[in-house]
């Protein structure tokens, strides 16, 4: 059987509000090390990629390898029902047809539990390649989330550059341009606050403002964010 238990609803929540942008229908992939989901839209222009640990949850139990079919339309329905900050448990036996999901207020009584029915959905796990990035960006996750928000009101595209200086984002459009520049600060003096760059080679790359816009979804997940770029390979947001 499966039992794997969210301290808060917020997490599940986000990620597949996030997948949602690409697929309708998904596996989550459960053994004993934990939970990991990934899909990549029809024209396969982005790929999102989760591994949920198993010592992220508390409890969590995973008997035997079970994917869980989901669609995602129907699933946001019930998900709907839980507040952020609720206690979220999903249940399955290892033959069942459905999943239970049990939401739990942190600071009243109401219990609620869900049925959800389960899919049988083919799905093909991509092997995502080791790549040496020439620039690693990390940064507060909503920081990065308002400059992305920000741009798209320009243009369907944006440009990171990113030199010892710091990185700048920028979008020209048809109703004007802009920027936004951030310096590099030490993480000693700012702490979670701060953006550091490792940088081999300057790196200046566009990506379509609609795909970083559904990945800023995830940020309540984390503080931060790891931005990964190299000249002709993906842009790799961790």
């Amino acid at each position: 059987m499966l039992e794997a238990c969210f301290q808060q609803a917020i997490l599940l929540k986000s990620i597949l509000e996030t997948v949602r942008e690409f697929v309708t229908e998904c596996n989550l992939d459960c053994n004993d090390s934990g939970i990991a989901l990934q899909a990549t839209e029809n024209y396969h222009v982005a790929l999102f990629a989760s591994m949920l640990r198993s010592y992220g949850f508390d409890p969590y139990r995973c008997d035997r390898n079970l994917p869980l079919g989901l669609n995602l339309t129907n699933l946001s329905k019930i998900l709907k029902c839980a507040r952020n900050d609720d206690i979220l448990t999903l249940k399955t036996d290892d033959d069942g047809d459905v999943l239970s999901l049990v939401f739990e207020s942190k600071d009243s009584d109401p219990l609620s539990s869900y049925d959800f029915k389960l899919m049988d959905i083919d799905s093909e796990h991509l092997d995502i390649l080791e790549t040496t990035y020439e620039a690693v960006i990390q940064m507060p996750s909503t920081k990065f989330q308002e400059i992305v928000h920000d741009l798209f009101t320009l243009s369907d595209f944006i440009t990171i550059e990113c030199t010892k200086g710091g990185i700048k984002f920028s979008a020209d459009g048809e109703i004007g341009k802009g920027s936004v520049t951030v310096e590099t600060g030490s993480s000693l003096d700012n702490g979670e606050e701060s953006t550091i760059v490792e940088l081999n080679q300057s790196v200046s790359m566009s990506f379509a403002v609609k795909y970083l816009v559904s990945f800023t979804k995830t940020t309540p997940l984390s503080s931060c964010v790891g931005l990964k770029l190299t000249a002709d390979v993906p842009l790799l947001p961790d």
